[in-house]
């Protein structure tokens, strides 16, 4: 018998374009309508001492841009059979003082890249660092599931020598951390243990879980 809900659209509430490239190996890109939040404002993670801190404020950050794009939708009678899908990513770092430091999108700066330059060498090539995404998702039938994936790289310090070339690039520009695992950067990386498209911006493996345990795709 024909599922209704795995023919409605997949909203996907980011301005991602990794997220929207990887929601499409899941779901007939067909499907997917892109609406992101109207507000591009989100909470900070200043206050976040610990990983389960980092993990509450992720999912919250998910969770309110996903119920923001519900409301706009219905405020304006558009996609009311919608399932709709959020999410949000960053990078946790330990300090050497057993800190931790949660990295968004570096600041622009001049071409020295003094914040990213110091991520790398004092955080990344010392220890291994997290990636984490939360992800949340909900049906028009009001069904919702919530998750959070974490992923370890570890970066080769032996490869320090190649920073300069990295920071001479474009390629920190914009992304959580200040790289990508897909792109450059991944000449630094020894080892990743997780799920590699977490670190890129979308885990598949825990997104078509919630996806099928909520009927939108085929489980």
């Amino acid at each position: 018998m024909d599922n209704v809900i795995q023919r409605t659209p997949i909203i996907l509430a980011s301005r991602s374009p990794r997220r929207l490239e990887l929601l499409a190996l899941l779901v007939p890109p067909d499907r997917i309508v892109v609406a992101p939040p109207a507000n591009p404002d989100e909470p900070g993670f200043d206050d976040c001492r610990t990983i389960v801190d980092v993990e509450r404020r992720l999912l919250e950050i998910a969770r309110s841009k996903r119920v923001a794009v519900r409301t706009e939708l219905a405020r304006r009678g558009l996609h009311e059979d919608a399932t709709i899908l959020s999410a949000d990513t960053t990078i946790v770092a330990e300090s050497k003082t057993g800190s931790i430091e949660i990295l968004g999108q570096p600041p622009i700066e001049d071409s020295s890249r003094p914040t990213v330059r110091r991520w790398f060498e004092e955080l990344y090539f010392e220890r291994p660092h997290v990636a984490m995404t939360a992800v949340t998702i909900d049906t028009a039938a009001g069904r919702s599931l919530e998750r959070v994936a974490v992923t370890t790289v570890s970066m080769n310090r032996a490869r320090a020598g190649w920073l300069d070339w990295y920071l001479s690039t474009k390629e920190p520009d914009g992304k959580a951390g200040g790289y990508a695992a897909q792109g450059l950067a991944s000449v630094f990386i020894d080892r990743i243990e997780g799920s590699l498209t977490n670190v890129i911006g979308l885990p598949l493996e825990i997104t078509r879980e919630m996806l099928g345990e909520l009927g939108v795709i085929d489980s």
